[in-house]
């Protein structure tokens, strides 16, 4: 899925149009890969639970009149206690729901960092070329790229403790612009999962078989990449993974 990336050539052009150009063949689409991807997202340690998928003319499979955030949150208000790893429960809700998209429920196990795409792309050049470990990385069609890491677990004293919902917070978007860090309470959709759209889905741009790495030794170079591309952005990101359901 990923061998180009994990041999690091050290050929940085090759690098870069990979990058830029290459979609994996996931089987998305097919009951038996995706039940596969959802079970090996488990096996790592990601706890999932179901959410919504997207429904003709841009809707979303949820009764919510205008949802604002189409295919992209959990179908539960429970979700955070019903994330699981258990593999039977995962193939029950898969095969009783095939076009229901998973998310994984951050601050547990993991953590996502979480960035626009070209940013993204930038960085993951950038942490590969300096042989720096990068765990999986997930793509959105919607412009981001999604970083899994360990998480930063509880502190001991609360303070030092940084929410996710900080990461939009408009005294913080000077410092970590267009970076959202996922950790406790938040969640993002898990591949493989289909999005609004023609074709657009959530895939593995670099799988599973990464270990998770820490989350700050990706930080410096993901912020400076997102500093770079500030004004490449709009002026309001959408809210692509709400924070709190």
């Amino acid at each position: 899925m990923s061998a180009e990336l994990g041999g690091r050539t050290g050929l940085q052009g090759k690098l870069s149009q990979w990058l830029r150009g290459r979609r994996p063949k996931e089987a998305a689409a097919d009951s038996g890969g995706r039940e596969a991807l959802l079970l090996a997202a488990a096996g790592a340690g990601l706890p999932l639970a179901p959410a919504a998928h997207p429904a003709p003319g841009y809707r979303c499979s949820c009764d919510r009149v205008g949802c604002p955030t189409p295919a992209r949150h959990p179908v539960s208000f429970a979700w955070q206690t019903q994330s699981t790893t258990d593999r039977a429960q995962i193939e029950r809700w898969a095969r009783h729901q095939p076009q229901a998209n998973f998310i994984t429920a951050t601050g547990m196990v993991h953590d996502v960092l979480d960035v626009p795409l070209e940013a993204g792309r930038e960085a993951l050049e950038r942490l590969l070329g300096a042989e720096i470990e990068v765990g999986p990385v997930a793509e959105s069609d919607d412009g981001r790229l999604l970083f899994f890491t360990l998480t930063r677990g509880t502190p001991e004293v609360e303070d030092e403790w940084w929410p996710c919902e900080l990461d939009c917070h408009p005294e913080t978007m000077d410092e970590h612009p267009g970076l959202r860090w996922h950790c406790r309470g938040s969640y993002v959709l898990v591949p493989p999962a289909q999005l609004p759209g023609d074709g657009q889905t959530v895939h593995w741009v670099r799988g599973l078989e990464h270990p998770l790495p820490d989350p700050l030794s990706l930080l410096e170079v993901l912020t400076d990449a997102c500093g770079r591309h500030a004004g490449q952005e709009p002026d309001h990101i959408p809210a692509a993974w709400p924070l709190r359901h």
